[in-house]
């Protein structure tokens, strides 16, 4: 073979060889990092592990909500006792929240008269809060979002509820079902209606009273019986 030819397909080689170096360190490069990208997948011990912690946290109890602000009353009330106050207080509207209780009515004092209490309800338009007891002991009542007065027809807001303490205490909140909320004539006082019925109806002595479930409230009787007599009404205005 000639020389030249040799020494060419010699160069020819070595070109080629040096051409496939680079490739090759490259994809060294690149395979070692390669080694090195890679996610450790969770064992079946650590996915145990998991689900007892998930489990532990649903077994804590939600943290306890912070306690109510303790209603102030001008004077003791003679219905309820501090623990039925602290309870009620937890069911009122957030607007009347830490607002005084200020007695404007009560039989022992103003007698049993509905017209009493219209007129010491006079010059009041907030929120209303009446407590009462029957000659057998128990004691209900009702939350009304204004004052009590006469009226033609039904007033008042959702906000306005029934309630009983039998002995626990029972909340009787708006159905949406109808707005008979209050209604105030010379001589009864109705609180709920519906079908003839009445959740709560006084006459106008404050000394006979009936209660029956109503579509308003969808309540109980808030009374022993669906007929009562009262021996004490107290009438609480929160402003």
């Amino acid at each position: 073979m000639d020389p030249t030819a040799k020494r060419q397909k010699g160069a020819n080689w070595n070109t080629v060889a040096w051409d496939w170096f680079p490739v090759q360190c490259d994809w060294d490069r690149r395979m070692k990092g390669l080694r090195w990208r890679y996610t450790r997948l969770p064992t079946q011990d650590t996915l145990r592990e998991q689900e007892t912690e998930e489990q532990k946290d649903e077994g804590k109890a939600a943290p306890a909500p912070e306690d109510p602000v303790e209603p102030q009353l001008t004077e003791a009330s003679q219905v309820l006792g501090a623990l039925e106050i602290r309870q009620l207080s937890l069911h009122l509207p957030p607007r009347v929240t830490g607002h005084t209780w200020r007695l404007v009515f009560c039989t022992a004092k103003d007698g049993f008269s509905l017209r009493n209490l219209y007129r010491q309800m006079e010059g009041h338009s907030g929120p209303v809060l009446l407590v009462l007891r029957d000659q057998e002991g128990q004691m209900f009542g009702a939350f009304s979002s204004s004052a009590i007065r006469p009226s033609k027809g039904f007033y008042g807001t959702g906000e306005t509820f029934l309630f009983s303490f039998s002995p626990q205490l029972k909340v009787f909140k708006w159905t949406g079902n109808n707005s008979f909320f209050v209604k105030g004539d010379l001589d009864s006082l109705t609180m709920g209606s519906g079908s003839g019925h009445f959740g709560l109806w006084l006459d106008g002595d404050l000394y006979h009273g009936r209660s029956h479930p109503c579509a308003t409230f969808n309540n109980e009787v808030l009374a022993r019986q669906e007929q009562f007599c009262l021996t004490e009404l107290e009438a609480w205005v929160l402003s």
